[in-house]
């Protein structure tokens, strides 16, 4: 089964909804499904090392993403975005987040069996 999980949300919004993505993303990956990832908006900096956890929160969104990306999982990221979302605009990308764009992430909808968001 391919399975698309976009997240929209800044990585760290006071919730646990980008958390539970990524969890929800690293069970379906065990599970055998082909998992692939799409940051858009303000989620982009999830894919920026520089992008650290607040003070007195417990997860590292970051490395969990790092981690989803050793396992196999693609990642691609909204070009556009790069350069307009997300409070660490213009900061590196780490390796194994692509650079992405609309017709890109409009072909991983059309050949996926579900497509979820966050």
């Amino acid at each position: 089964m391919n399975i698309l999980i976009v997240f929209n949300r800044q990585p760290y919004d006071n919730t646990d909804v980008t958390w539970n993505g990524l969890r929800l993303a690293g069970k379906l990956l065990e599970s055998g499904a082909d998992v692939k990832i799409f940051l858009m908006n303000d989620s982009v900096d999830m894919a920026r090392s520089i992008c650290k956890p607040p003070q007195g929160y417990d997860q590292d969104l970051v490395q969990m993403l790092k981690e989803l990306v050793e396992k196999g999982v693609a990642v691609k990221v909204c070009g556009t975005c790069m350069a307009r979302c997300g409070l660490h605009r213009n900061h590196p990308y780490f390796e194994g987040a692509q650079k992405s764009t609309m017709p890109e992430l409009a072909q991983w909808v059309i050949e996926s069996d579900k497509v979820l968001t966050f």
